[in-house]
């Protein structure tokens, strides 16, 4: 294990240095002409996406340097026209993922950190760019915002699935931390109503139009297009405790699983009829084999692995399309842009099982990726895994994903791995346990902290009811009413001492009664008033 960690941090230094050598600021490296690209939008995007993947790796030194660096560098009021979908995992997801992770990296952090911090308010700047682009009238978002004018009247109103269902993890965390829910609210609402554009049979579709909720493209299965809204369902549930989307996720796995899947492999079907459209592997679908360890389906999750692995044990990668009764690529689709998505399985799996199977697989991705698509700078794309024949493109993604779960495979000791045995201590009181474990990974594997979101949220309602009972000691006597009516600010002449002046404020159901003046002393919880 010690030896393919030197071997997968050797890779990483090989492609990341040739980023910084050849394409920084680019967002992308070109590994055959040795130069930069933009791609997504003008961030240094492999910066932003290999910041956490330096720490995982214990490179405490360079995560600093890139940290304070993208502060000074990075500027979100561009002309730029951006992808919704990978703006927020890849930019919002990689910010809050470093922010969370920058005390561990020996970062100066602000008193309060989780709940404040340089790299949050510069997560907050990027999402709220995005933001426009989720005001249209069933409230799913739009495909792509231009970052300083909002939406392009011209722009189609056409999305995929996943651009849709993609945002709760880091949108909630973002609202959790800063104590602004329209984050969380607008992805919640995205959510539920693609929830509600599902099919008589339970299934959705690939592409919906975001005006009509109609569907443009009917094909139902787990990959392209559809893929990280089915973990979003499971991961947003384990990270807010949200029965509500698990609920949803399991209503969709009885439907996948009757309609969709055959002999251990998911093909596509009709949305409507279930009857089968597309008998293909796609190589985005295996991902699907982790998303079930998540949820304890640890047989069914083997069986599947086992078929995507000997896909890759054919190629030594994995084609974007492979078709099941044919056995072999489909035309035009037969490059591997270097995806994590079956390394990413391997390490969940062998989290849960510890069958070296799954260490086996990590082996072969190292030597497969290390012999086909290393070159002079970095890595490239392999344009067909028939004869091997490499691409003038490194995505970002190799950097944040394929390395890093590589990487975690081969070190259980990780942090990441933590379960309880070391902690940290934030919040505003100084008083919230961090980093002890249970990181969730959003899709371009960027750690979040679930106990940070509440540290911060707990921290947010106490102060709104703190303000509440300042605002109720402002203001005159009077007869109780309805709890849901408005309370102005002031009465007559006297003003709120907790609301802007015209700023009003609806009455909160405070978590504890309110206690008459003679109540004196409280012990754990306890009132002691001078009749006790």
């Amino acid at each position: 294990m010690s030896h393919y960690r030197d071997r997968i941090k050797s890779m990483f230094y090989h492609a990341y240095n040739s980023y910084l050598e050849n394409a920084y600021p680019y967002d992308e490296l070109r590994p055959l002409t040795c130069d930069g690209q933009d791609t997504w939008g003008s961030f240094s995007l492999t910066l932003i996406d290999a910041l956490d993947t330096l720490l995982i790796l214990g490179n405490h030194t360079e995560f600093q340097r890139v940290a304070t660096l993208l502060q000074d560098t990075v500027d979100f009021d561009t002309d730029v026209n951006a992808s919704v979908f990978e703006t927020n995992i890849r930019v919002v997801g990689g910010l809050l993922s470093a922010h969370l992770l920058s005390k561990r990296a020996g970062m100066e952090v602000e008193e309060g950190w989780p709940c404040s911090g340089p790299l949050l308010r510069m997560a907050e700047d990027a999402a709220r760019k995005l933001l426009p682009a989720f005001q249209t009238p069933t409230g799913m978002p739009y495909g792509t915002v231009n970052l300083l004018r909002g939406v392009n009247p011209t722009e189609t109103p056409v999305t995929c699935t996943a651009g849709v269902g993609t945002f709760i993890l880091e949108f909630s965390t973002l609202s959790r931390l800063t104590g602004d829910p329209v984050f969380e609210n607008v992805a919640r609402k995205a959510l539920r109503a693609l929830w509600r554009t599902r099919s008589d049979i339970g299934l959705v579709g690939n592409h919906i139009d975001v005006i009509t909720s109609k569907w443009v493209a009917q094909d139902a299965g787990i990959g392209a297009g559809v893929d990280s809204y089915f973990e979003y369902l499971v991961k947003g549930a384990i990270m807010l405790q949200d029965e509500e989307l698990l609920a949803m996720f399991h209503e969709f796995d009885k439907s996948i699983k009757n309609y969709t899947k055959f002999d251990d492999w998911y093909l596509w079907v009709q949305m409507h009829k279930g009857t089968v459209s597309m008998p293909v592997f796609q190589s985005l679908e295996a991902f699907w084999p982790g998303l079930q360890s998540l949820i304890g389906d640890i047989s069914s999750a083997t069986k599947t692995f086992h078929n995507y692995y000997s896909v890759w044990r054919q190629f030594g990668g994995l084609p974007e399309f492979y078709s099941i009764p044919q056995g072999y690529t489909v035309d035009k689709r037969e490059g591997y842009p270097l995806r994590p998505e079956l390394i990413e399985s391997a390490m969940y799996l062998y989290k849960a099982t510890g069958d070296p199977t799954f260490m086996q697989l990590g082996r072969d991705a190292i030597e497969s990726i290390d012999k086909i698509s290393r070159v002079n700078c970095g890595f490239a794309t392999v344009k067909d895994v028939r004869d091997h024949k490499l691409d003038n493109r490194m995505e970002s993604f190799f950097l944040a994903e394929t390395i890093k779960y590589l990487y975690l495979l081969f070190d259980p000791e990780n942090f990441l791995h933590n379960t309880g045995t070391e902690f940290e201590l934030g919040g505003l009181q100084g008083d919230c346990i961090l980093s002890a474990g249970g990181y969730v990974f959003n899709t371009e594997a960027h750690p979040l902290d679930p106990a940070a979101l509440h540290c911060c949220s707990r921290y947010q309602d106490e102060r709104r009811e703190l303000q509440d009972i300042l605002i109720s000691l402002s203001e005159p006597l009077r007869p109780a009413k309805d709890q849901s009516e408005e309370m102005p600010g002031a009465g007559g002449s006297q003003e709120s001492i907790a609301l802007k002046p015209g700023e009003r404020r609806k009455a909160r159901v405070l978590s504890c009664p309110t206690q008459p003046f003679s109540a004196k002393l409280a012990v754990m919880g306890q009132v002691f008033s001078d009749n006790s």
